[in-house]
Parts: structure tokens; C-alpha cells; sequence
């Protein structure tokens, strides 16, 4: 899955997320990247991992989230057979 994405480019992106310094920087850099509802559907995904991640139902997470139920679905199958991100990410303190 990870070579379907890998480019020089999507590497020069990374790197620059890498490079980011603090919350401020982060959320500059992704105003300037991104539209709003990117930046809100990503956080989105984000929220219901964490949420799946604590064992919540499809319909309490839907209800806290505003996320379709293939949003839902998809966080989930990326959590059972993805890659791993969701769950490097969700394993650290980010509050």
C-alpha cells in the first residue's frame, strides 16, 4: 500500500511535516495546503480511530463525530489491516 503512495514528492511532504516545529507552524503550514473541510475530514478520521480505538459502537461514534458509516468503516479496516499509522500515532500522549 505504502509504494502505491511513495514518490519523490509525497517524500518532500513528509519531510516538511517532519520539519514543523510546534502546533502554531502545523496549523499555518496546513492552511496554506489544504482547504478547510480536508484539514476537518482528516481530523475527522482521527477522532473516530481514537474512538474505535476505545471500543466505542459504530452508531455512538457516528452520533459524537458527525462521520458516515463509511468513514467509520474505513478508519476501522485501516485500524484492523492498515499500515500501522493510526496506531503509532493513537499509542503516543498527543493531549
Amino acid at each position: 500500500m505504502l509504494e502505491k503512495i511513495r514518490d519523490a514528492h509525497t517524500d518532500a511532504l513528509f519531510s516538511a511535516i517532519l520539519w514543523l516545529g510546534d502546533l502554531g507552524e502545523c496549523y499555518r503550514f496546513f492552511d496554506d495546503l489544504c482547504t478547510v473541510a480536508e484539514i476537518k475530514a482528516m481530523a475527522q478520521r482521527l477522532h473516530v480511530a481514537e474512538l474505535l480505538s476505545e471500543g466505542r459502537v459504530f452508531t455512538e461514534i457516528a452520533e459524537i463525530t458527525g462521520a458516515s458509516s463509511a468513514t467509520i468503516s474505513r478508519v476501522k479496516k485501516c485500524l484492523e489491516y492498515g499500515s500501522d499509522g493510526y496506531r503509532a500515532i493513537l499509542g503516543r500522549n498527543r493531549r
